[in-house]
């Protein structure tokens, strides 16, 4: 038993999407940091490449900037992997929106912008790099894909943010219909789901005075996630270490699920 790397990542190419900022730029940085070679994807190029730059003076990052609210920004994603890479050993599909309204003003058109960037971008991109993952894949280190839910897709959250509660819960089945199909393939495919992280979709509270305080107290655990937290929980699916596991939604959410 080789406990040294059982966690270890190294030299393993990673696309981490939504790399640029919060829970995706957190487990970018400590792909890098643990020896990955990381391709980051965000909407915002400029934004993009500035974190890739940053992250490259810890390793390997490089910038594919690309909307995945759309096929054609998916497609484009995939190209640009393809033409640099013929195998990829982890996906994080962790590009996400949000949308939140009271239930009579909530617009129809929320409904198709989470959709798109939380569902069918998530389904769309796995299956355009399904042969660079079968092509690093083998029964003893599976390719992996790591599908970013959220606790709110768990349990019904206190915000009224429906179209996205509802894209995470079915981010989780997704999740698990392509763990089903894919153990041939020797992939395997998992979830996080994470509860509140610092993140752009929480500055909102966060960046009031007594705003992380007052998410905490919600928290079964007392706090916020933090970096390890989810950087954690990805090594462990992306290493030796998760190998056997397939098919689960791991929440990372300081116990909130508990709630029920």
């Amino acid at each position: 038993m080789d406990l040294d790397s059982l966690f270890s990542v190294e030299g393993k190419t990673v696309v981490v999407t939504g790399g640029s900022r919060g829970i995706g730029l957190m487990i970018a940085e400590g792909m890098v940091r643990s020896g990955a070679k990381v391709y980051i994807s965000s909407r915002k190029a400029e934004v993009c490449e500035e974190q890739a730059a940053r992250l490259s003076e810890f390793g390997t990052c490089v910038s594919l900037p690309a909307d995945l609210s759309n096929a054609e920004g998916v497609a484009s994603l995939a190209r640009a992997v393809s033409e640099r890479e013929d195998r990829l050993d982890v996906l994080v599909n962790n590009a996400g929106a949000t949308w939140g309204a009271p239930l009579r003003e909530f617009p129809d058109s929320a409904w198709d912008k989470v959709m798109a960037t939380n569902v069918k971008a998530v389904f769309g991109l796995t299956t355009a790099l399904l042969p660079h993952l079968e092509a690093a894949a083998s029964p003893e280190d599976p390719a992996r894909v790591i599908n970013i839910g959220s606790v709110d897709g768990i349990r019904v959250p206190d915000t009224e943010n429906y179209a996205y509660a509802a894209s995470k819960a079915a981010v989780h089945m997704v999740t698990r219909q392509l763990a089903h199909r894919l153990t041939k393939s020797h992939v395997t495919v998992n979830a996080i789901a994470p509860g509140p992280f610092p993140s752009k979709m929480l500055a909102f509270v966060l960046d009031v005075e007594g705003g992380e305080d007052m998410i905490a107290s919600g928290v079964p655990l007392g706090r916020i996630g933090r970096p390890d937290d989810v950087v954690g929980a990805t090594l462990f699916l992306s290493s030796r270490a998760g190998s056997y596991l397939t098919g689960a939604i791991i929440p990372v959410d300081g116990g909130i699920s508990t709630h029920g």
